[in-house]
């Protein structure tokens, strides 16, 4: 079979063949082996920007860089310089990957990865994707992404579709007229899965439920769904493996690094270890027991364009119990350090806690398509929110008095009525923002 995909990866300068084996070489270090091989892998990765990274020798001066855990933990802050003074000797930007994150944290940059690292990405990727029978190379793609909207940007855009085998359905548009189309598109082609922003796809879940419509009874190839990028609740997961007829498998990841975490078939978060190394961490940036909550802490391992070494990617999550270096489990991901709500009180709540208990009350009749939270003041915030008819007074009582009896009592709430909410540039919904 003619492989469209892996090609375009060669065409790009990616050694995707030479990546794909060093991966299997790494599968197949021995779980005994494994934490030897992995501290020697961090110590390769320290010393070579330790010679060759001017910008990590100067965020390590003073440092006694052969304990690890003394090393700096890297900020989003320290990396919004320009990507020339961030570059490891021996690379130029012409020479390697080069992208932008999303910033749905608020604090974009540029970043690099030199071309193996990029590669065994996606070999990463692959291998991940494969335990669901997914093949780059033969599998149609349905895909829910934001899209750039500049003639050239797009048709980029267009152009790595059409060599990754998937189809766009832009999500910036999400009405009914729109999601209509979408599925007659089911129903004329051979999708194999779905991937994209959990937020849209939900949307579409509800969209169907509304019609009464299983997807893979229009469109029978469907084998899996792959959702990504945002927080997944567990009745949102139910209604989709519903509509769907098809298992719902939840990613984490991160442009700048991987795939952090994906769920394994035994429904477990498992972590990669294989080119990331995970840590939770204290506010004295100090390593916690598994089972406790902490940052998210990574290193990339292979990377030698940039330094992503201890790099806080700005989430708080919990490592399971029964986690080793081989085979690690992400037990939660509570959400990101910028996503906690701070109360009169002097209670820190995950801003999630806000939207958990809203959506748990104004879904009850499918009137509310979608909606966000904002903190505006300690005690003041706002709830945009897209619906067939205005919320009512009852349902904006019952509101009230849940986070009043989950949070504190005495909180101002605004409820906004809107036509759509306002997305990233990429497309994402962030659920909830902190404005103070």
């Amino acid at each position: 079979m003619f492989k469209l995909f892996d090609l375009s990866l060669k065409l790009n300068g990616f050694k995707i063949e030479e990546a794909k084996k060093d991966f299997e070489r790494i599968l197949e270090v021995p779980e005994a082996d494994f934490e030897a091989f992995t501290l020697q892998k961090r110590k390769e990765i320290i010393d070579f920007h330790l010679r060759n990274n001017q910008f990590y020798k100067e965020l390590t001066s003073g440092v006694d860089t052969t304990d690890w855990n003394k090393l700096p933990v890297i900020s989003k802050k320290d990396l919004q310089k320009p990507l020339s003074e961030r570059l490891s000797k021996g690379y130029s930007e012409k020479s390697v990957f080069v992208n932008k994150t999303s910033g749905s944290s608020g604090e974009p940059f540029i970043f690099a990865k030199d071309k193996y690292c990029h590669a065994l990405t996606w070999a990463s990727i692959i291998y991940r994707f494969g335990w669901f029978g997914i093949d780059f190379n033969a599998s149609y793609q349905a895909r829910f992404y934001g899209i750039p909207l500049d003639f050239f940007g797009n048709k980029k855009e267009r152009l790595k579709d059409f060599f990754g085998r998937r189809f766009r359905f832009p999500i910036f548009d999400l009405s009914d007229g729109f999601l209509e189309k979408v599925l007659q598109k089911f129903k004329t082609s051979k999708f194999d899965y779905l991937n994209g922003y959990t937020s849209s796809i939900v949307l579409f879940a509800k969209f169907l439920d509304r019609k009464n419509i299983v997807l893979k009874e229009v469109c029978p190839s469907l084998k899996v769904c792959f959702v990504t990028s945002e927080m997944l609740f567990e009745e949102d997961k139910i209604l989709m493996e519903k509509q769907f007829g098809i298992p719902i498998i939840n990613e984490y990841g991160a442009s700048e690094l991987d795939l952090i975490a994906f769920e394994n078939k035994n429904g477990e978060w498992q972590v990669n270890s294989e080119t990331l190394f995970v840590e939770i961490l204290d506010e004295n940036n100090q390593p916690v027991a598994n089972g406790e909550e902490g940052k998210i802490v990574i290193t990339s391992l292979y990377n030698k364009a940039h330094p992503f070494i201890r790099y806080e990617i700005g989430d708080i999550g919990i490592l399971d119990e029964k986690s080793t270096f081989k085979k690690p489990i992400l037990k939660k991901l509570i959400g990101r350090t910028n996503d906690f709500a701070m109360l009169p009180s002097g209670k820190k709540s995950p801003g999630l806690t806000f939207y958990y208990v809203t959506k748990s009350i104004i879904e009850d009749d499918g009137n509310v398509k979608e909606f966000v939270i904002k903190q505006t003041k300690i005690d003041s915030f706002e709830v945009e929110y897209v619906s067939e008819s205005q919320l009512s007074e009852e349902q904006i009582l019952k509101i009230k008095d849940a986070i009043s009896l989950y949070l504190e009592p005495n909180l101002n709430f605004i409820f906004i009525r809107k036509k759509s909410l306002e997305r990233t540039n990429r497309g994402k919904l962030k659920q909830f923002q902190s404005l103070i």
